[in-house]
């Protein structure tokens, strides 16, 4: 299984971005995927899921701001991020999990002031 993040890049502060997550496999098969992100020194932060059967939860930090969506047909995850401020720069990581987790290589996100 392989996932791969893209969609990161700069942005000034109230921009907007938004991350993929492609998987090699049918993303039905996993329990929920989400959004991690961990920028340097602290442990990576769980940000957004969502589940099988589309029910989806998200860090206080990014409510009102992030959506997290997903294409089964597709095999991706996106997660449009708004309103963007410098505190969300970070490397953002997918993770699928089932009977394993499964982590992409990272996008990183750059929130300039």
């Amino acid at each position: 299984v392989q996932l791969q993040a893209s969609g990161g890049g700069w942005v000034q502060a109230g921009g907007s971005l938004r991350l993929s997550c492609s998987a090699s496999v049918s993303i039905s098969r996993f329990t929920s995927v989400r959004w991690y992100r961990q920028t340097y020194g602290k442990q990576r932060e769980l940000v957004a899921q969502i589940t099988n059967g589309g029910r989806t939860n998200y860090a206080d930090f990014v409510k009102g701001r992030f959506t997290i969506s997903r294409d089964n047909a597709a095999n991706e995850v996106w997660l449009e991020m708004n309103s963007l401020e410098p505190d969300d720069a970070a490397v953002y990581y997918c993770n699928a999990v089932g009977e394993r987790n499964f982590w992409g290589q990272g996008t990183l996100v750059t929130v300039s002031s």
